[in-house]
């Protein structure tokens, strides 16, 4: 890559935090943003919506559950899930194996880097988000990103070797979630009255996709100026959360306020709302995201059983892989895709 294009490979934050008494310009919000307190976030002004898996799925207690459910994706789009069968020392482990491996030292890192010979960005790998123009303004965090379903396309040299536990661990929580994630789905498919309980799990297609992303935000000494992670929306089916039970960061935007989500000591499911990271001058933060994506060759589109003459499709059809490429595209100029495909 010619040295006039070295602004598409940003160093890794973690280097910028331990070398950099201040963040490059690069990483600053915009000017018109810069006002006192614009990035701190209101108190939620309610407990996070919680629900029970467990009495979801018992037979005495589900319709009880289910209006909270329902009431939590239509008041946020997230919610908080107690009772989900995953166990303390599973999730513990994921996250203390995620943090080793951040702190290796650079050159381990960058033997499963994201960038093809050390130019061409690919959605695997440890590194960085694309840059895809030189005024783009860039997230102080770094991330690995796996592709863990179907298993027999797992690409294994992208998978650390360090902790030795990671790839077990990784497996065993992978499993974990899809049980859970399988569950808030039959769910949902039961508040939209759907003839078949699988099926929104069916639309995921014949070769459906499950990603990890594992995030990491080292301090920042300017948490006014800089964001973690832009505000976005998941462009997949669904995602589990498994945050930082420590540092806190994860914010959402509900009619146009920022609303800060506490540390919690569990799982969250976050599906459709906007949301962003914020970072923090004396702390690192972890989170762990499952991705669960459909079949990329699939066209995706509002289901034909939701859809009457009241009711009309709102957005158009789209090849999965299209979308995802397309996120790319309007993440980096942070904005949303989904916009572009309203009717």
């Amino acid at each position: 890559m010619a040295a006039a294009d070295s602004w598409r490979l940003p160093s890794t934050v973690q280097e910028l935090a331990a070398t950099a008494p201040e963040p490059p310009s690069r990483y600053l919000i915009p000017e018109e943003d810069r006002i006192a307190g614009k990035l701190t976030g209101a108190a939620m002004p309610e407990p996070v919506p919680t629900v029970d898996l467990g009495r979801l799925s018992a037979s005495g207690d589900a319709e009880e559950e289910a209006g909270k459910l329902r009431s939590a994706l239509q008041s946020w789009g997230f919610f908080l899930v107690t009772n989900h069968g995953i166990e303390s020392s599973l999730m513990d482990g994921v996250m203390a194996a995620s943090r080793e491996f951040f702190r290796q030292p650079l050159e381990q890192k960058k033997e499963y880097s994201n960038l093809i010979e050390g130019k061409r960005w690919q959605l695997e790998g440890y590194g960085n988000d694309p840059v895809k123009a030189q005024d783009q303004i860039l997230d102080w965090s770094d991330r690995l990103h796996l592709r863990v379903e179907p298993e027999d396309e797992r690409n294994l040299a992208l998978w650390p070797k360090h902790p030795e536990s990671f790839r077990d661990l990784l497996h065993e929580y992978m499993l974990n979630c899809k049980r859970v994630k399988d569950g808030i789905l039959r769910a949902m498919a039961k508040l939209l009255e759907l003839d078949d309980d699988d099926s929104l799990i069916n639309q995921f297609g014949d070769n459906g996709s499950t990603y990890a992303r594992f995030n990491y935000y080292p301090a920042c000494p300017r948490p006014d100026l800089v964001v973690g992670l832009r505000p976005h929306s998941d462009v997949c089916v669904i995602t589990l959360l498994l945050m930082d039970k420590d540092v806190g960061g994860l914010q959402v935007l509900r009619d146009g306020t920022w609303y800060n989500v506490p540390p919690i000591m569990t799982n969250g499911i976050f599906k459709g709302p906007v949301h962003r990271a914020v970072t923090n001058s004396e702390k690192e933060r972890m989170s762990l995201a499952m991705f669960y994506a459909a079949d990329l060759e699939k066209e995706i589109e509002p289901m034909a059983e939701l859809l009457d003459e009241k009711h009309p499709a709102r957005y158009k059809k789209i090849k999965c892989k299209d979308f995802v490429a397309a996120h790319y595209e309007y993440f980096s100029k942070r904005e949303r895709v989904i916009e572009s495909l309203k009717i």
